[in-house]
């Protein structure tokens, strides 16, 4: 499936032409016409770079969202030397949202997990829409509690609209799971990664977000709510979405000013959707370079760390 986003149109518009020249130019060569081609191909890298250094939050929410975007599945194939999964949370059954398993990365081995999406609708259906259930989470802490006993790193990589707001899920109680999840993951005695690699939808992403270094992809948002929501709540309006993402200040952009996030990784020219293969590269080099950061940590200073990096968030003086 081919996703189009409005502002890349002139991209899509100038790389159809090009395709074209370089038709022509096979049925019949052409010097002036390799040339035209040449230009074109500048033009259009220019184009490009013009464009993705100037989004604006809600053109990086379009793209968080992109259908071609990789999920974390993705990631972890292309990351990972290994990869073992583990099912079920021991309470109630699995949750096909939020896979989990043991992995290694660049000869670490750490314990992953995170939220998982579909790209048709088939997919989807098994995955939720990456709206993890109360078993997502609970799953997600016995591994993180087998990692802790085995003396394993952990990482998350979070891209959820929110944690599945249904009637089930309220009865096994989503709140709750999620708050629990909280409490736990601040105590935790093995250093603690995540990445927010598309959407970061409220607690729904908090879920598995307590860290000691939160980093986020490029073109990734977080925020406490969607800007839709925000938007219907404000203006009675979903139509009012780009002003919401732009006051939500949700972008990674934003949020490593603020001090909320640890890093922003790079993406690929365009976004990570064009060239999963180096969107991946970049998530893996600036995981390992926080695992090598963080493994030199007394555990000791570590969850110090962690639980005043927490406690400053939201704060600030008022002259």
């Amino acid at each position: 499936m081919k996703q189009v986003l409005e502002f890349e149109k002139p991209i899509v518009k100038l790389r159809e032409e090009i395709e074209e020249m370089k038709k022509k130019l096979a049925a019949k060569p052409s010097d002036k016409l390799a040339q035209q081609i040449t230009d074109q191909e500048r033009k259009l890298d220019e184009l490009q770079r013009d464009i993705h250094s100037n989004l604006n939050p809600w053109q990086r929410v379009q793209i968080s969202r992109h259908i071609s975007r990789p999920y974390m599945l993705d990631y972890i194939k292309h990351c990972c030397d290994e990869f073992v999964e583990i099912h079920g949370d021991r309470h109630i059954g699995d949750d096909n949202a939020m896979p989990a398993g043991f992995a290694t990365i660049g000869g670490q081995r750490v314990a992953i997990m995170g939220h998982q999406k579909g790209r048709d609708t088939k997919e989807n259906l098994l995955r939720n829409f990456g709206s993890a259930h109360p078993e997502g989470y609970r799953k997600a802490l016995r591994l993180m509690r087998m990692a802790e006993k085995f003396g394993l790193p952990i990482v998350t990589l979070i891209d959820t609209p929110g944690a599945f707001p249904g009637i089930g899920a309220e009865e096994r109680n989503i709140a709750e799971a999620i708050a629990f999840n909280l409490r736990e993951m601040m105590t935790l005695r093995t250093p603690v990664i995540a990445i927010v690699i598309g959407e970061g939808g409220s607690g729904g992403a908090l879920g598995i977000g307590i860290a000691d270094k939160v980093l986020m992809m490029e073109n990734a948002y977080y925020s406490v709510i969607s800007p839709e929501g925000c938007a219907a709540i404000l203006w009675k309006h979903r139509e009012h979405a780009p002003e919401a993402a732009s006051a939500l200040k949700l972008s990674a952009q934003d949020l490593s000013k603020l001090g909320i996030i640890d890093g922003v990784i790079p993406e690929p020219l365009g976004g990570a959707h064009n060239d999963h293969f180096a969107a991946a590269a970049s998530l893996k080099d600036a995981l390992l370079a926080a695992l090598a950061e963080l493994s030199k940590l007394p555990t000791a200073q570590l969850l110090e760390q962690r639980y005043q990096k927490f406690r400053a968030l939201g704060q600030f003086t008022q002259a």
